[in-house]
């Protein structure tokens, strides 16, 4: 890869995606409660990868969703989890006043919101296998030895998300085919590998992007602010194989977020958009509404954990989609929201990299 990886940006593009089997490089980002079939289908019908954030799925949640996406594509995706960090102490004191903050913006919350268990990490994980994607991707860490040759035994590829040059090269010593390179304008949840560095480790994707390239002689896919064609072009110069984009489909149909979400996504300007813990207790890029901007406030109650803090926040969140008040739903959206168009998901892909050849 060491030759390929400073070629021209084109050539460079295909040959990764014919590597993949897809046509476009452009991949969808695998999004936790936001990557439906309807949504990978689209995309990967259109030429690109689609993608499925398996977070808080079962391993029959994730198995139907594979099913799903065959029956109607004969593209690939990918699978994505987060590689879990260790247990944190629960704070009962502070539980109770996020629950009594909590409280003011949303419905009662009962002691027991705070109790909710993530399925388990190794049943998910055979479950991927089992599922047998093109690529199963990682964030927050790298997987297990064991896993990784998992992986390779099936032919499985391994993208691993990093937000520095130390842990993209970490992810290559672990055996990853490709990394993905998150900018810290990507919209969602940051990828550090220790949460408590998030806030601290804040690299841009134009800074990011050529620096993991030159570090590590694997494909790296550029993720974070990129929502057209010029974003697109940008990225490949640079020295990305291809993009992820997540924001940049949210306003599809296929993506079946609520409409008010949708079309927040549209009016967003790169300054209205800030990393906040208060939805799940770990960092995330949301769109700043008076929800968040309030809990950032000196007055507010610290966010408890993840996952703790999502089990405490679910009533609202719940309520807010109900009434599609979009001043307490969590609303995850990258710098480059305002970019993102509304049109069919397949039309975005094929678009995106119509744009960008114009560039390249």
């Amino acid at each position: 890869m060491s030759a390929e990886k400073y070629s021209d940006p084109h050539t460079r593009a295909e040959a990764f995606t014919a590597r993949l089997g897809i046509r476009l490089p452009i991949l969808l980002a695998p999004m936790a409660g936001a990557c439906p079939p309807s949504l990978s289908i689209a995309v990967a019908n259109a030429g690109g990868l689609g993608a499925c954030g398996a977070l808080l799925m079962t391993p029959e949640a994730i198995q139907s969703w594979a099913d799903e996406f065959r029956r109607q594509s004969k593209g690939e995706f990918q699978l994505n989890l987060w590689i879990p960090g260790l247990p944190q102490p629960r704070d009962f004191e502070l539980e109770k006043l996020q629950r009594g903050y909590l409280a003011t913006w949303g419905p009662p919350v009962p002691p027991e919101a705070g109790n909710g268990v993530l399925p388990d990490f190794d049943a998910q994980c055979e479950a991927m296998l089992k599922a047998s994607p093109k690529v199963i991707s990682s964030i927050m860490g790298v997987y297990q030895a064991t896993f990784v040759a998992k992986m390779k035994e099936r032919g499985i590829l391994w993208f691993a998300n990093a937000t520095t040059v130390v842990e993209a090269r970490a992810a290559e010593r672990a055996g990853a085919d490709a990394i993905v390179a998150q900018g810290m304008e990507a919209g969602g949840h940051r990828g550090t590998f220790c949460a408590d560095e998030a806030e601290q480790q804040m690299v841009g994707l134009v800074a990011l992007v050529p620096q993991i390239v030159d570090a590590v002689s694997i494909p790296v896919i550029a993720a974070g602010g990129i929502s057209d064609g010029r974003g697109v072009a940008a990225a490949l110069v640079l020295g990305a194989s291809a993009v992820q984009i997540g924001t940049g489909f949210l306003r599809s149909a296929e993506a079946q977020i609520h409409r008010a979400y949708a079309d927040r996504i549209a009016k967003t300007e790169a300054h209205e958009t800030m990393l906040t813990r208060a939805f799940t207790g770990r960092p995330g890029r949301s769109i700043i509404s008076k929800y968040v901007r309030a809990s950032s406030e000196p007055s507010a109650p610290p966010p408890a954990p993840y996952p703790v803090q999502r089990g405490l926040t679910r009533a609202m969140r719940e309520d807010a989609i109900r009434a599609g008040d979009t001043e307490r739903m969590q609303m995850w959206a990258g710098q480059s929201a305002r970019l993102a168009r509304k049109a069919p998901a397949s039309d975005i892909a094929t678009q995106l990299w119509e744009e960008a050849l114009e560039f390249l």
